[in-house]
């Protein structure tokens, strides 16, 4: 048993992060958690990583820096959780620190910068867009920049926000944390760069384990805010969700695109550019191709709905547990 009822600061964190995010002083004063793992990231990459090796040695320099990073992480959680359990007001506190870890409100106004970008002109739109893909954007028309944006609204609920909610109500703050350690260390070193193929292997593949359960529930919890008054609006996007996500190069990433394409009639996927190299991924939804800002929008209102689902999951499960 953990200290705190789990499912009560996660609802608590959860309710706060929406509104009100992290504080920009806090921010300014002492940066953010994530970039204190993410600069540890970077000076083990530093330290270890040696892509002229045999594979065999650089996977495991990289399985030890992923070892440090998660320890690193679990050890400050473990005892901050363990100082709070003897505060009354404890669990309080930690949902607070919690918040920390959720990407709700930053992720809603990342996406509603692009929007408002496309208002004004595709080079802001490519501008803002860049900020949270990692595609190239220099040559993205209205239609590409709206499909990024929602792609990453889609992945983005899974791994910001569903995610870490997840492994709080189940773990406590020292697998909320361990999560986002493992999550930023996937986003950092896990791709299949000549640098990263070998170093990287291990945090990509634990990534994809921890984010398992997470990319379903994103998935249901989409479909049941495009059909929260429509039973069979709900089973339609389920349906699709299902038939599309398998095509996805991820194990994860397919479940919640293939979930939001289908709420909005739309395609999510498709060919893109990474570095100048041409990727042609599987399509998403069996809707429109051509999207523009009603889109974005429309994936706004529905991340909502679905954020709001998943509070009322949360705060359902502290009254039962």
């Amino acid at each position: 048993m953990w200290p705190f009822p789990v499912f009560a600061s996660a609802a608590l964190a959860l309710m706060v992060e929406r509104f009100a995010g992290y504080p920009k002083p806090l921010h300014d004063r002492f940066g953010h958690p994530v970039e204190w793992i993410g600069r540890l990231i970077s000076a083990l990459d530093r330290a270890l990583n040696r892509p002229e090796r045999p594979t065999a040695e650089n996977r495991f320099r990289g399985l030890m820096a992923l070892a440090l990073v998660l320890l690193a992480a679990f050890v400050p959680a473990w005892l901050m959780s363990k100082l709070l359990s003897y505060i009354g007001i404890g669990w309080i506190v930690e949902a607070l620190i919690a918040t920390a870890f959720i990407a709700q409100s930053s992720m809603r106004d990342h996406v509603r910068a692009v929007h408002r970008a496309l208002g004004s002109s595709l080079v802001e739109a490519r501008r803002a867009v860049a900020k949270i893909v990692g595609r190239d954007t220099a040559t993205l028309d209205e239609s590409a920049i709206a499909r990024a944006a929602l792609e990453s609204l889609a992945e983005n609920t899974s791994d910001g926000v569903v995610a870490p909610a997840f492994w709080y109500a189940l773990l406590g703050l020292p697998g909320l944390v361990v999560y986002k350690a493992i999550n930023t260390a996937d986003s950092m070193i896990g791709h299949k760069s000549e640098r990263y193929a070998s170093f990287g292997w291990a945090a990509a593949r634990l990534d994809d384990v921890v984010n398992l359960p997470c990319s379903r529930l994103t998935g249901v919890l989409f479909a049941g805010a495009a059909g929260l008054f429509d039973a069979t609006r709900a089973r339609t996007v389920f349906t699709m969700m299902r038939k599309h996500a398998p095509a996805h190069l991820s194990p994860n990433a397919g479940w919640p695109e293939a979930a939001l394409a289908a709420a909005l009639e739309i395609r999510l996927g498709g060919p893109r550019s990474y570095a100048g190299r041409t990727v042609d991924l599987a399509w998403m939804g069996d809707g429109r191709a051509a999207l523009g800002r009603r889109d974005i929008r429309a994936g706004l209102k529905l991340y909502g709905r679905a954020t709001a689902l998943l509070f009322a999951l949360t705060l359902i499960c502290a009254v039962i547990f």
